[in-house]
């Protein structure tokens, strides 16, 4: 392979006649293979994984605590009303309404330039940064699955002789969570992609890395081309895990 290339790139370079796949042989060495590129693109998707997984795991744990707050104080009976769960729920409102309502390229440069500008660790902030954009999301979620279980599952719980966070990790979460599962699948997809916007604060993830072979073999197509091609396949694993997780979650619903 490597004769080939050494042959037929001063044919392409001097603008020579190369047929169709010579061509494409020459650059797809060029972008994938010429000095050990391709491991270029493995630490990218080590650092996507990384990040992912913690934005994914933030974004959750935050996503759950904000969900369960707001239902808590939405349920909340007339005339007994918990003046700190309200002060509680508004801060959270506010957080909500911000991070859903500023752009996600945004946030990231604030958090990158600005509040952590001394920073070094660029995936950890981008990690940071997504966790914290994905919880706003994922708590509208969660949320609205816990408000779409009847009532009476709450009552039941209850007079059983469980509190109200028994009943709700017991009870209500788990039917929920069957319900929003598929929501939360598209939300984790999209928390997966967003990982290459980490590039613009000088995280090196999967898109630094195509930028970089772009920067030294002046071609672009086959970089980005092949950086698509591995996010397809992230994404189609991580759909094929949740279909599993759906189908284990109907069949465990059978019995």
């Amino acid at each position: 392979m490597e004769q080939l290339y050494t042959q037929w790139k001063p044919v392409l370079s001097s603008g020579g006649d190369l047929s169709f796949w010579q061509e494409f042989f020459v650059k797809f060495y060029q972008a994938f293979i010429e000095g050990d590129r391709w491991l270029q693109y493995i630490k990218g998707v080590g650092t996507t994984l990384y990040v992912t997984a913690m934005a994914l795991i933030l974004g959750v744990i935050l996503g759950v605590i904000v969900a369960v707050v707001r239902t808590a104080h939405d349920q909340q009976r007339p005339g007994h009303r918990n003046p700190i769960l309200g002060v509680i729920n508004a801060i959270f409102k506010v957080y909500v309404t911000v991070i859903r309502g500023t752009p996600m390229m945004v946030q990231l440069l604030i958090m990158g330039f600005v509040i952590f500008a001394s920073s070094k660790n660029f995936s950890l902030v981008g990690g940071l940064t997504l966790g914290i954009n994905s919880g706003a999301y994922v708590s509208e979620i969660i949320r609205g699955g816990l408000m779409a279980v009847d009532g009476g599952q709450m009552e039941a719980g209850r007079s059983l002789g469980m509190n109200y966070a028994d009943t709700m990790r017991f009870v209500v979460i788990p039917q929920a969570i069957k319900a929003i599962l598929p929501a939360l699948g598209n939300e984790f997809i999209v928390l997966l992609k967003d990982t290459s916007l980490i590039s613009v604060i000088g995280g090196k993830e999967l898109l630094y890395a195509a930028r970089g072979v772009v920067s030294r073999t002046y071609e672009a197509m086959y970089p980005f081309l092949g950086t698509a091609f591995i996010y397809l396949v992230l994404v189609m694993a991580f759909t094929w895990l949740l279909g599993k997780l759906e189908r284990r979650l109907r069949q465990s619903d059978r019995r």
